[in-house]
């Protein structure tokens, strides 16, 4: 049987559609469906259960599917690699970000790699935290880009860099002034956060908790862009990672303010399905990344992290309830 056959098969499992696949493989719905059928008739077992919608794979199907996956995945990276002997990146990579980092990165770190390998092409697309966990895990992407990274059964993370949290506030805030701010000072002060469900909220409440801080929460949400848009109004101060504010800031519309004593980070990440040969651009787009990271590191000062240590405990950080009140309005 042939690789192309067996692209085309993944395609459509992974892409959960017959059309889909067939349009990224130059095809027909049809004849993406002839493939599938003669694969079947090829291995005298069925491999889709088509009582099903959407389709599901059958037990031997998974099997199949799960050692097709990893031939294509493997002849891909070897025709990558054989391109690139002469040390020239000319194969693509995928990547799925979550916003915040995407917003605040990527883009020039896109146009500088593509500068440095003007043959290789790269992807982005842009998702909650779960969602790019999902699309990696799918294999539907070769690279995800998150705060707070984590590993698992079938997620291999890797440190990429730490940015540091400071006060948020509008240009008309009464802390708009100050050179640096401790947290115990916002004691009672009107906060708009990230909502519950994202990590870096728990993280940020578990540190404030630590210093006996409790704020009010006026509003929370599920994005970065959108805390900023709210902040500006003067609606409430946040804690953000210093690389998200460097546009308003520069515009005025938003004062930056480190903090005292105890400076906070959030982790970000680099995440690949374990177990994934990755092609020769998604390695070298993941040192390049990290070089950047090393460069940003040695022009920083040290801080201390608020995340978790490898192992998912949550060392020298008060575990208990929120310490945002919502207010009553």
């Amino acid at each position: 049987m042939h690789l192309k056959s067996l692209k085309i098969f993944c395609d459509v499992v992974s892409r959960r559609s017959f059309s889909r696949a067939a349009d990224e493989n130059g095809i027909s719905q049809s004849g993406a469906s002839q493939i599938v059928h003669q694969l079947e008739e090829n291995l005298g077992v069925k491999v889709f259960d088509r009582s099903k919608r959407p389709f599901v794979l059958t037990p031997e199907g998974e099997v199949y599917y799960d050692g097709c996956r990893k031939l294509v995945k493997r002849f891909a990276a070897l025709e990558e690699e054989v391109r690139t002997l002469q040390q020239e990146v000319a194969g693509r990579v995928s990547i799925a970000s979550i916003y915040s980092v995407g917003l605040s990165h990527m883009k020039h770190y896109v146009q500088e790699f593509l500068e440095q390998y003007p043959k290789s092409e790269v992807g982005i697309e842009y998702q909650q935290p779960d969602r790019v966990y999902e699309l990696v895990d799918q294999d539907r992407v070769d690279l995800g880009l998150v705060s707070f990274p984590k590993s698992s059964r079938s997620i291999e993370s890797l440190a990429w860099r730490e940015e540091r949290m400071v006060l948020a506030c509008s240009a008309t805030h009464r802390f708009a002034s100050r050179e640096n701010i401790s947290l115990e000072e916002l004691q009672g002060e009107t906060m708009v956060g990230f909502v519950t469900s994202l990590r870096i909220r728990r993280e940020i409440d578990r540190t404030l908790g630590q210093h006996d801080v409790e704020l009010k929460l006026a509003m929370e949400f599920d994005n970065l862009e959108t805390i900023k848009r709210a902040v500006e109004i003067n609606t409430g101060i946040s804690l953000l990672p210093e690389p998200t504010l460097q546009r308003e800031v520069a515009v005025g519309s938003l004062r930056s303010i480190p903090l005292q004593n105890e400076p906070l980070t959030r982790p970000l990440g680099i995440i690949h399905r374990r177990g994934k040969v990755l092609g020769a651009t998604a390695r070298r787009f993941i040192q390049f990344l990290q070089v950047k990271a090393g460069e940003s590191s040695n022009n920083g000062s040290n801080s201390v992290s608020i995340h978790s240590n490898g192992n998912g405990t949550n060392e020298g950080i008060t575990k208990g309830n929120s310490n945002l009140t919502t207010n009553s309005q």
